[in-house]
């Protein structure tokens, strides 16, 4: 069973229910810690205990919920060495990925990073925390597409969620916006200096806000 997405595709329930669960918790809406019961979320979700099972399997293995004994887990508490952990896998990739999208842009390419930076942008102003983080999120997303290195995306891929909840540690949502609408710029121009320069300032203040949140 499944139902139809808005881009008139047919979508399993599994896929759904992952989806909601994963946004939910990326979103902050499911907290550290919070009780995932299989029999609680097929009766919310309107669907059989299958689908919440599968569901939560594959949310186990992107690092986002914690398998407990039984039909039931827990969203995942990430602990100051897993944070640790993540900055030093995105100190390593994020560089390189700005660099190649820079140098590989294509003005397709571009055009969707400045959508995905003005959306960010107007959320900040408007304080909606929610769709700046998941716009955020997708930019960095769009900068790994430009990028052009089919391995480095299938990298990506495998720990997706744990740097999108990585990239949503942060308070600031104006100043974020900023950085990224400056490397849009840097990205656009081709002006590989001032994409290493601000990338570099990117990335450390990305790890200076979430350490702060886990210490």
């Amino acid at each position: 069973m499944g139902v139809m997405t808005k881009a008139g595709s047919f979508e399993p329930e599994s896929e759904r229910v992952t989806r909601q669960l994963r946004d939910e918790i990326l979103d902050g809406a499911r907290a550290p810690g919070d009780r995932l019961v299989e029999r609680d979320l097929a009766a919310d979700l309107g669907v059989s205990r299958v689908p919440v099972r599968d569901a939560l399997r594959v949310l186990v293995a992107e690092g986002l919920v914690t398998p407990r004994p039984r039909s039931w887990a827990v969203v995942r508490a990430f602990t100051a060495a897993d944070v640790a952990n993540l900055n030093e896998v995105r100190a390593a990739f994020e560089p390189l990925t700005f660099r190649l999208a820079a140098q590989r842009r294509t003005d397709e390419g571009v055009e969707r990073l400045r959508a995905l930076v003005t959306d960010e942008l107007a959320a900040a102003r408007a304080g909606d925390a929610v769709r700046a983080r998941r716009a955020a999120a997708d930019f960095h997303e769009a900068v790994i597409s430009l990028a052009g290195n089919d391995l480095l995306a299938e990298l990506h891929g495998v720990l997706r969620s744990r740097l999108r909840w990585l990239l949503g540690q942060h308070d600031d949502l104006m100043a974020v916006a900023e950085q990224h609408e400056q490397l849009c710029a840097a990205i656009a121009a081709g002006d590989l200096a001032l994409v290493d320069e601000l990338a570099a300032a990117h990335l450390a203040d990305g790890q200076r806000m979430a350490t702060a949140r886990h210490t």
